[in-house]
């Protein structure tokens, strides 16, 4: 039976047994945090066996993608381990039990007209304790009780050892089926949960029944096939084996099962094709989490690959054969076929730079560890190898066991956590419980009336805080007032928007008979609003009528979250129709937007993005949202993110005829409310995608006022036009280059600054040409935008001083380095210069020394100057080998500043002192000589 058709048939099999076909969910359930990856089937229908969520079926059945990592070092070795794999299920939501699931799942596995496999081959396991399983396996299926056989809570309850240690939650006994082909060993292919029990505190006596019990059942379905294909290894079945030769082929090594390099393309055919999938959901390899999972999992490849001799990309050539295996089931696949085969290739290339000399580092460690007699490889050095040459601490672990090393886990991850970094990271407990919890399953949901009115009614209907232990929980009154009491707020309604779909969550306040709560944020836990904030006055009271009023920041964000639809049309456009969503976040006129696009966005591309964006901003085009079928959704065109989990009925919103998108947050009504459109920025934060950060309504004005005011503030220092800045600016960084090389000795006085004065009388260049012409000049002097009217400021400062020293330097022309030289005393191999400079400040001082210290070293020089009638000046300077030596020049000027009556200090090797009586100056050179003489020995 081919393996399309295994997939059918199972979801077949449960329609005619009442259940409802689901979709598979999307891999990388972004909205729960409990998991990078979709682990298994029941995921998406979580908070239904909680009962948080009320659906309109009981029954349902699904192939569930998902990506597993825990077993990722037998990925290849053996017959049927994967990380993305494929999950047929069927579940009840407190509808049938026991009897149902495993008559079902033995009329499939044995009636000729579904999978037809011989009975006598089957065996099952039960709970130890479970006698109603054990008991209709036996008497009702007809199994002989030689082939149940009953096993610890380890092996056949879900959590594993859930009963002895836990976590607390919902839990129960497992029922699994086993396959004994002829000859060879026995295969589980499923595994039926009967979730029955509540686990609370230690046991015994800790398992309460619950009042809906459920089924919740996995066939691994590549394990399944291969059973019923009669193949060794879940690699060679229909749509696996293609694959795996493709491989060989690319690689130029022909694939033979048993060798290592069959392993590595067994390897490379699962790795390549998880993250096909992921990335196909736009999560690309990265540093972070579900990111470097995939990243981990390509470069895993990539060192296969190079094992085998290869030193150039390859994987992202099995793409095209990944999705026309899996089109059957995933169709989708072939619409980015190219884009992530272009995302694969680069991650190769940048692996492949740093790879080898990754792995000369590996062996340099692993050199000195045989030196030593060591056999656990330095956590240190794993984590700095991942820091300098992005080599993974898994392939470092890899390469170690292939030598027979340990690896040190810990003492690598405590490196990493001095570096601040984050790599991968697992998951946390599925069920987890707490006020918050408690609220879910008492409330079950918040009923969200923000979208019509932005106040409402409400009904408080739990109030969370800190007890004087710490410790979260929930309270009946609360009186604490002021933000050094914080505290959470859950009503039976509201109109505030709690934070997802990257819109921030809105703030207000709550205010009833006795109190006033603020609102400083408002987030969402599954469908359960939680108002962030504090109590300014009074005392809440659970079950107390309310006022809810969101605040007037509303209509900021409105203004940036509608903004994002028209930027993804115009990115679209402009870029092309990759250029999809990857992330956003909108807060009060302002906007961050994450695409898909491998390039950065040239100035002329963002120039004509922003320019669409305005355009039908100034258009005031109507934007209106309606609830349809998600079927109808797509037949209009809507814009549908991959990766994204969809309702049905979803919430469509349309922007005139240009733009419609699934979307659950807030809008507009008309494009022209925007007001503006700003862009600020366009960077890369990761590879394959670039982000653009944008303005909106009052913060886009003032944007635009500060553009307007900093260019003029330019122009008026220079006495300019506006258009004329970028040319005056260059004259003036070259005119302040030549006064330094004058003041420095190294050049002629240039003529005096001539700035351009033809457009003096031009009409006032547009807020386009403006902006441009701002950037163009922070880029010319290397600042931010609004950082460039200081910038100018500054030049314009140091064209005084500089011209003071070339006066300075004028009226001291006849002392030159070499004349100081002349006057120089030998103290052993030390040249000890002391001198008076007249007229010479501190800058020309220094600058006679740094000439002596290059030509003259080992040498010790100070100078002394008088500075008008009641002011002196002296620098002392070292050459590093008389500082090495033990001369401090700090030590130096100190002590003959006060000859002067002064006082001052500074570095072994430069340092500066003044003082107030130029009258002692010869008698400050006297005593200079003495000191340097002493200090050279």
């Amino acid at each position: 039976m081919k393996t399309d058709e295994l997939r059918e048939k199972y979801l077949s099999f449960y329609e005619t047994k009442g259940h409802s076909r689901r979709a598979s969910d999307v891999l990388v359930p972004t909205w729960d945090p409990s998991v990078l990856f979709t682990p298994a089937g029941m995921n998406q229908f979580k908070d239904h066996f909680l009962g948080r969520v009320k659906l309109d079926f009981t029954r349902a059945t699904t192939c569930q993608k998902c990506l597993r990592t825990g077993d990722i070092d037998n990925v290849g070795r053996t017959a049927y381990h994967h990380t993305f794999f494929e999950m047929l299920g069927n579940f009840s939501f407190g509808d049938y039990f026991k009897p149902e699931a495993i008559s079902w799942a033995w009329e499939f596995l044995t009636d000729k007209k579904w999978l037809g496999l011989p009975a006598d081959q089957l065996t099952v396991t039960v709970y130890k304790d479970d006698d109603e399983a054990a008991d209709y396996w036996h008497e009702k299926i007809g199994l002989p009780t030689s082939r149940i056989h009953r096993l610890e809570e380890d092996e056949n309850f879900w959590p594993a050892s859930a009963p002895s240690l836990g976590p607390d939650g919902v839990c129960g006994p497992c029922s699994e089926i086993y396959f004994h082909p002829k000859g060879s060993s026995p295969v589980e292919i499923w595994n039926l949960v009967f979730t029955q029990f509540n686990r609370v505190g230690d046991p015994p006596n800790n398992l309460e029944p619950l009042p809906s019990k459920n089924i919740d059942t996995g066939m691994g379905l590549e394990r399944t096939a291969a059973t019923l294909q009669g193949v060794a290894t879940n690699y060679h079945i229909d749509i696996l084996r293609p694959i795996v030769e493709a491989a060989g082929e690319i690689c130029g090594v022909k694939y033979v099962p048993e060798d290592d390099n069959g392993r590595r393309l067994r390897r490379i055919t699962d790795h390549v094709r998880a993250c096909t999938f992921a990335i196909h959901e736009n999560v690309y390899p990265g540093a972070n989490k579900e990111k470097y999972v995939i990243r981990r999992l390509l470069r895993r490849a990539v060192l296969d690959g190079h094992q085998m001799g290869l030193r150039e990309p390859f994987a992202y050539q099995l793409v095209d054969k990944v999705a026309e295996m899996m089109k059957a089931g995933y169709p989708e696949l072939q619409e980015t076929t190219q884009r992530v085969a272009n995302v694969i290739r680069t991650e190769e290339e940048n692996f492949l730079d740093r790879l080898d000399d990754g792995l000369a580092r590996t062996e340099k460690v692993f050199n000195t560890m045989r030196k030593d007699n060591l056999t656990i490889v330095d956590g240190n050095d794993a984590a700095e190898l991942y820091q300098t040459y992005g080599f993974p601490p898994e392939l470092f672990e890899q390469v170690a066991a292939e030598k027979g090393l340990a690896f040190d886990w810990p003492g690598y991850k405590a490196a990493m956590e001095k570096f601040g970094e984050e790599t991968g990271g697992g998951t946390s407990v599925l069920f987890t419980t707490g006020p918050i919890e408690s609220l879910k399953n008492t409330l079950r949901k918040t009923d969200y009336v923000g979208y019509d009115q932005s106040e409402a009614d409400v009904t408080i209907k739990g109030i969370v805080a800190h007890d004087a232990d710490g410790a979260s929980k929930l309270f009946d009154d609360y009186d604490q007032t002021g933000e050094a009491h914080p505290l959470i707020v859950v009503t039976d309604c509201t109109p505030f928007y709690g934070e997802s779909g990257g819109q921030v969550g809105d703030s207000g306040e709550i205010v009833g008979a006795a109190f006033r709560f603020v609102v400083t944020d408002t987030q969402k836990d599954s469908d359960l609003f939680l108002h962030h904030g504090y109590l300014a006055s009074g005392k809440i009271s659970s079950n107390t009528d309310a006022k809810a009023i969101v605040g007037e920041r509303r209509l900021g964000i409105q203004r940036a979250h509608s903004a994002t639809h028209i930027l993804h049309y115009a990115l679209q456009k402009n870029l092309g129709a990759h250029a999809q969503q990857q992330g956003s976040k909108v807060d009060e006129d302002w906007l961050r937007f994450d695409f898909t696009n491998l390039a950065a966005v040239t100035p002329e591309q963002l120039a004509a993005i922003e320019e669409d964006v305005n355009e039908r901003v100034e258009a005031s085009e109507k934007v209106k949202w309606e609830t349809v079928p998600l079927a109808k959704a797509r037949e209009l065109g809507a814009m549908m993110l991959f990766g994204e989990k969809y309702p049905d009925p979803v919430r469509l919103v349309s922007m005139g005829t240009f733009s419609r998108e699934l979307c659950g947050g807030t809008h507009l009504t008309s494009t022209g409310d925007v007001g503006m459109f700003e862009v600020i920025s366009e960077e890369g934060p990761s590879a394959g995608v670039r982000r653009i950060v944008a303005l909106t309504g009052t913060k886009a004005k003032e944007y635009r006022q500060q553009v307007a005011a900093s260019l003029g503030d330019i122009a008026k220092s220079l006495g300019v036009h506006t258009l004329d800045v970028p040319v005056a600016v260059k004259e003036l960084m070259q005119y302040v280059r030549d006064l330094k090389k004058a003041a420095s000795g190294s050049g002629q006085p240039p003529e005096d600054l001539r700035l351009p004065t033809e457009h003096a009388k031009a009409a006032p260049p547009s807020y386009a040409a403006q902006k441009e012409t701002l950037k163009e000049t922070a880029r010319m002097i290397n600042v931010g935008m609004f950082d460039a009217p200081a910038r100018i400021a500054a030049l314009l400062s140091d064209i005084d001083s500089l011209k003071q020293e070339i006066v300075a330097r004028a009226e001291i022309g006849v002392l030159t380095a070499d004349d100081l030289l002349a006057q120089a005393e030998l103290i052993g191999d030390v040249k000890l210069i002391v001198a008076e400079a007249p007229g010479a400040n501190p800058n020309v001082m220094r600058q006679l020394i740094d000439q002596l210290r290059k030509k003259a070293a080992p040498c010790a020089v100070l100078l002394i100057a008088g500075q008008g009638e009641d002011k002196v000046m002296m620098v002392a300077g070292l050459s590093q080998d008389v500082v090495k030596s033990g001369g401090k020049a700090g030590e130096w000027v100190k002590t003959v500043s006060t000859i002067v009556g002064g006082s001052g200090g500074g570095r072994p090797d430069m340092a500066q002192a003044g003082g107030k009586d130029p009258a002692k100056i010869a008698d400050a050179v006297a005593a200079a000589k003495a000191f340097g003489r002493k200090m050279l020995g």
